[in-house]
C-alpha cells in the first residue's frame, strides 16, 4: 500500500475541517511529573464523535462523492468508533448505512452509531467474525463494504498525526495504539510526509497480540482475543497490508496488559480529567511500562478515544 503524501494529508485535513476543526494537544504537567519527562496528549476524544476514526470515514467518503461512485447504501464492521465514523459521514452523503458489531459490544457506542442513523446488527463473538458476517452481508445485498482498513481511510486519520508533529516539532517518541492498524500507518505516513524524526512506538494488548506475533514471524498470525477493556485493539487477524508497514517503519512494539490500561485511564482522569476508553489510555500505558527508559525526552501519546461505557469507566476508577 502507498503511504499518502504531504500534499495528500493536506487535501484530506480540508475536508477534515468542514466537519470540525483540529484537536488540541497539550503538555500536562502531573502526566509529566508521573511519567517523568515531557509528556504531550493530543486529544482526539474531542472530535465530533469522541474519537480519530471520524477523519476517515469523512475522507473515505469524500473520495467516493469525487470519483462520481456514492453508492445507495454501505456496510461495516466495527468494535465502535469505525462504525461512528462511517454512519457520521454517511448520514452527510444521504448513504444508507449498516453495521454489524460483535455480541456483548459496548452498549453506549452502539446507541451513538443509532443515533447517526445505522441499522446495527448485533453477530459473532468477536470483530472478525462481526466483519466476515458484514463481508457475507454486502456481497449478498450488492451495498459496498467499507474496509476498516485501508489507503483513504489511512489518509484521513493521518490528519491528527500531521497537526500533531507540526505542533510539536520537538517530540522523540510518540507511542501509537493498535488496532487493526490504521491510526499507526496513519502516524508513520505523516512522520514521512513532514520529515519528522520522532520514533513510532507501536502499542498492542496483551490480550490482542496478532501484530506482536505477526511482526516477530513476518507474516500474519491469528491471535485470540481476550481483552476485556481495550476493545478499540481487540483484533484477532493482523491485516496483511499494515503489518507490512508497520514491520518496516515501527521502532518496536509494547504490550499492555488490562491492568496497566486500567490504571492509565485513572491517571488521565485524575491528571487531565479527560475520560479515556481501553484504547484511548493504552499509549499512555505504554509511556508509563518504558518510562525508565524515557528520561530527558519529549513523549507523545494519544488519547484516541474517550468512548468507554460509564459502568465500565465507574468500575475502573473504582479499582474494581
Amino acid at each position: 500500500m502507498n503511504l499518502p503524501t504531504l500534499s495528500d494529508i493536506e487535501a484530506a485535513a480540508r475536508v477534515v475541517y468542514r466537519e470540525f476543526q483540529a484537536t488540541p494537544q497539550y503538555r500536562w504537567a502531573t502526566l509529566s511529573q508521573r511519567l517523568g519527562t515531557d509528556c504531550w496528549v493530543k486529544h482526539e476524544n474531542h472530535t465530533p464523535v469522541g474519537a480519530f476514526k471520524i477523519r476517515g470515514g469523512l475522507t473515505y467518503f469524500d473520495n467516493l462523492k469525487t470519483r462520481g461512485a456514492l453508492p445507495p447504501s454501505v456496510i461495516s464492521a466495527t468494535r465502535g468508533n469505525h462504525g461512528q465514523s462511517i454512519a457520521w459521514a454517511a448520514r452527510s452523503h444521504n448513504v444508507a448505512c449498516t453495521i454489524v458489531v460483535p455480541l456483548g459490544n459496548s452498549v453506549e457506542k452502539n446507541a451513538a452509531m443509532r443515533s447517526l442513523g445505522a441499522t446495527l446488527i448485533e453477530h459473532g463473538h468477536d470483530f472478525q467474525e462481526a466483519r466476515e458476517h458484514a463481508m457475507a452481508l454486502a456481497a449478498r445485498t450488492g451495498a459496498l463494504m467499507v474496509p476498516s482498513f485501508g489507503p483513504t481511510l489511512v489518509n484521513g486519520v493521518a490528519t491528527y498525526w500531521w497537526e500533531l508533529f507540526r505542533a510539536v516539532p520537538q517530540l522523540d517518541v510518540v507511542y501509537v495504539p493498535v488496532g487493526l492498524g490504521s491510526g499507526a500507518c496513519a502516524a508513520i505516513a505523516a512522520k514521512l510526509a513532514l520529515g519528522h524524526r520522532a520514533r513510532i512506538v507501536g502499542v498492542v494488548s496483551t490480550g490482542a497480540t496478532t501484530y506482536a506475533q505477526s511482526v516477530q514471524a513476518g507474516h500474519v498470525v491469528p491471535s485470540p482475543v481476550t481483552t476485556v477493556l481495550a476493545d478499540g485493539m481487540a483484533v484477532r487477524v493482523a491485516d496483511a497490508d499494515a503489518l507490512a508497514l508497520l514491520t518496516k517503519h515501527l521502532d518496536h512494539i509494547v504490550q499492555v496488559s488490562d491492568a496497566e490500561v486500567a490504571q492509565a485511564m485513572r491517571d488521565m482522569y485524575t491528571d487531565t480529567h479527560n475520560v479515556a476508553e481501553g484504547a484511548g489510555a493504552a499509549s499512555f500505558a505504554a509511556a508509563m511500562q518504558e518510562r525508565g527508559d524515557l528520561r530527558g525526552q519529549v513523549v507523545g501519546t494519544t488519547l484516541c478515544g474517550g468512548n468507554v461505557d460509564g459502568a465500565v469507566f465507574a468500575s475502573v476508577l473504582a479499582g474494581q
